[in-house]
């Protein structure tokens, strides 16, 4: 059975400051702003401290200033942030391949293909979340709703740091209690329109006739807020098809210890990364892999095939080829990541490799339909059954 309410909608909480925050742990906890210093500066991002005083984004700085007399401002660091946004994304297309960007910090993401992975939607959310949180340092909103307008507004009532989901036979009642200032596309202009109707919440707007919104804000914003109102939005997570990566990493709760365990990991890892590519309809022509010990060091190789690939058998090849020229023994592992970049449509032509074997690629096909249908464990490999039981060797910490 679908899931009811598969939205998401991720906003990373004050992000400008809290990546400013991870350089400088001192300014945890006190009133910060990111922006111009200036005369004529403006707030580009307020912490939730500085917010209580009344900064916010958008404001001069000098306004600012006077609300919270212990501001502490700090200059824009936009390449800085577009980094960390790009390994936000990272995390997000480790979830899903569904994933339709609106800004550095924002994203909708539709989580319909994980139902037989994960118990719920919101099961996904909290997962994503301790997955930024843990990776990155950082922390994300997030809403849970069977319509991108109200998860977006469900993010909003979560934060900071939190998740709202909203069930969809709650949803109206969640929806109308909001002021029409929630609503996407209402401005002051707008906003004044409804006021002479008598408008002050969504709810207001629901109860109106379709016309007379035509009349008081032109037909186009008239019947947009009509349907928004009465919870209506048919809009689709539209994936970016430019995205860059897509990759499954996991941080494992006991270090994984010797080459026979730590391949086992990976061919998981082909299984899953097959699947997302798959679902996504691409191929991926550089496949990367991430490992990370116990100190926290890091180790990333990368091999660039001649022909992209999807299948999870090119996968894993390609993986213990790259786990094999780390050039270090393998000691304890903390975290696994395989992911596939330089992406191509799967359904464009194809340059045959030597080592192509097309009755693999029917296998793998017929596979992945199964798992689709029946969910990942229906078809695995022998080696992996069972595997999450055994019992890992001993090892120092």
């Amino acid at each position: 059975m679908s899931w009811a309410e598969p939205i998401l909608h991720v906003d990373m909480d004050s992000f400008f400051v809290e990546v400013e925050r991870l350089a400088a742990p001192e300014l945890i906890g006190r009133p910060v702003a990111v922006g111009g210093a200036g005369p004529r500066g403006v707030i580009a991002s307020a912490s939730y401290e500085a917010r209580s005083y009344g900064a916010r984004s958008a404001q001069p700085t000098a306004i600012a200033r006077r609300l919270c007399p212990k501001l502490i401002v700090v200059p824009a660091d936009h390449r800085r942030y577009a980094e960390v946004s790009e390994q936000v994304f990272a995390i997000f297309r480790s979830v899903t391949p569904l994933v339709e960007g609106l800004s550095l910090d924002e994203a909708f993401l539709d989580t319909s293909g994980l139902r037989l992975h994960h118990v719920s939607p919101v099961e996904v959310g909290e997962s994503l979340r301790a997955t930024i949180r843990s990776e990155l340092g950082l922390p994300a909103s997030v809403g849970v709703a069977s319509v991108k307008f109200i998860a977006k507004l469900a993010s909003e009532a979560a934060k900071p740091d939190g998740i709202r989901h909203v069930p969809a036979d709650e949803q109206l009642e969640f929806l109308h209690a909001l002021p029409a200032s929630a609503m996407w596309g209402v401005g002051p202009a707008t906003l004044a329109a409804l006021a002479r109707l008598g408008v002050e919440t969504i709810g207001d707007i629901a109860t109106l006739p379709e016309s007379s919104l035509v009349n008081a804000v032109g037909p186009s914003a008239g019947r947009h807020l009509h349907d928004l109102a009465k919870g209506r939005d048919d809009r689709e997570v539209v994936p970016d098809i430019s995205a860059k990566s897509i990759s499954v990493e996991e941080t494992f709760e006991v270090d994984l210890v010797g080459s026979e365990v730590v391949q086992t990991a990976l061919l998981a890892h082909a299984q899953r990364l097959s699947g997302r590519l798959r679902r996504a309809g691409l191929r991926g022509r550089t496949i990367t892999l991430k490992v990370r010990y116990p100190d926290f060091s890091t180790l990333t190789r990368s091999h660039t095939a001649a022909t992209a690939v999807d299948g999870s058998r090119q996968l894993f090849h390609i993986a213990v080829d790259l786990l094999s020229g780390l050039g270090e023994p393998m000691c304890a592992v903390r975290l696994l990541g395989l992911g596939a970049s330089a992406l191509e449509p799967a359904d464009g032509p194809r340059q045959l490799d030597i080592d192509d074997n097309a009755a693999w690629d029917d296998v793998e096909s017929a596979i992945a339909g199964v798992r689709e249908r029946f969910g990942e464990s229906a078809v695995r490999p022998a080696r992996l059954i069972g595997s999450e039981e055994r019992q890992m060797p001993d090892h120092e910490p």
